[in-house]
């Protein structure tokens, strides 16, 4: 039979041959205990306790404060500017409207005009020491037109009525003089003058004026629902048959000196005529009655010496 010959019994009785794979006892400690050197010192992090919130949160918040101004000092002031606004802005949702400029005591031109506003000026106190808002408002009162009004009725039963001056844009279109004056009527026939005495209060004083408006017979009876004003339409008809008599007359009177005065002027043309005429017959008579002239014969001498004369000047 074969023998079989075993390496490992052959090595481990006579310590002939060895595996460099295998590991003695002497070189399992050294290995040991270089792992003990390596590893001890470190703990477990899942085993000790974690560090604060807060103070997690202000080294956070000291990193991005780090980060945040390195960015910022590489801009321009400008730059730098709009990124603080916007970020603010992103980060307070309606804290700017403190910011806000204060606009209640803002106004207009329109606003100081309604304020300081009167329906009748004193020219007398034009010129004196007046604020701003008082020239302005005096200003806006002399560009309007203040022959006829806008007159409101819609509270005619009660006897109260507001009244204005008209604008420009009215004017144009005739609005309270060709057409209705109340604020709510366009009617352009029949229309009436009326005179109003109208008494408002105006800065806590009592005052009244009188003043025309053009209404058509609609309104004409609400502004005299009351008591009648004063109509001025009936006073122009009248004194309009007047001046058409006294044309009348003054045509008659003008016909009969324009004839009287031409008869006056044929008499006199005629009697120049006359005039003319007998002087003329006169001369006539007077040539033919006196002897006929003749005319003296110069001499020789007396024309020679006429010649020298005229010859030497």
């Amino acid at each position: 039979m074969e023998q079989r010959f075993d390496l490992t019994r052959e090595a481990q009785d006579d310590g002939g041959y060895d595996s460099t794979n295998e590991d003695d006892q002497y070189s399992k400690a050294n290995k040991k205990a270089r792992y003990d050197l390596t590893s001890k010192g470190k703990k477990n992090p899942y085993k000790h306790a974690k560090a604060d919130k807060e103070i997690f949160r202000s080294e956070t918040a000291m990193e991005e404060g780090r980060k945040q101004r390195l960015n910022l000092l590489s801009l321009s002031a400008y730059d730098r500017h709009k990124q603080l606004v916007n970020t603010y802005q992103l980060y307070h949702v309606g804290a700017t409207k403190g910011l806000a400029r204060d606009k209640s005591r803002d106004k207009r031109d329109i606003d100081v005009i309604r304020e300081h506003h009167k329906f009748l000026w004193d020219e007398e106190a034009e010129g004196g020491e007046e604020s701003w808002e008082t020239q302005l408002a005096r200003r806006y009162y002399n560009k309007l037109f203040k022959e006829y009004c806008i007159i409101d009725l819609s509270r005619y039963k009660e006897n109260q009525f507001g009244m204005r001056w008209r604008l420009e844009k009215e004017v144009v279109i005739g609005k309270g003089q060709f057409v209705c004056g109340n604020k709510k009527c366009d009617e352009v026939k029949k229309l009436r003058t009326w005179e109003v005495n109208f008494a408002y209060v105006e800065e806590g004083l009592k005052k009244n004026a009188l003043i025309k408006c053009r209404l058509c017979p609609e309104c004409s009876y609400k502004l005299n629902y009351t008591h009648k004003k004063k109509d001025l339409t009936k006073k122009k008809k009248r004194r309009t048959k007047k001046k058409k008599k006294q044309k009348k007359r003054r045509d008659s009177s003008s016909s009969s000196s324009s004839s009287s005065s031409e008869s006056d002027s044929e008499e006199s043309k005629a009697a120049a005529t006359a005039k003319a005429a007998a002087s003329d017959e006169k001369t006539a008579a007077e040539i033919w009655s006196k002897p006929a002239e003749r005319e003296e014969e110069k001499s020789r001498d007396d024309v020679f010496n006429e010649f020298l004369e005229d010859l030497f000047v």
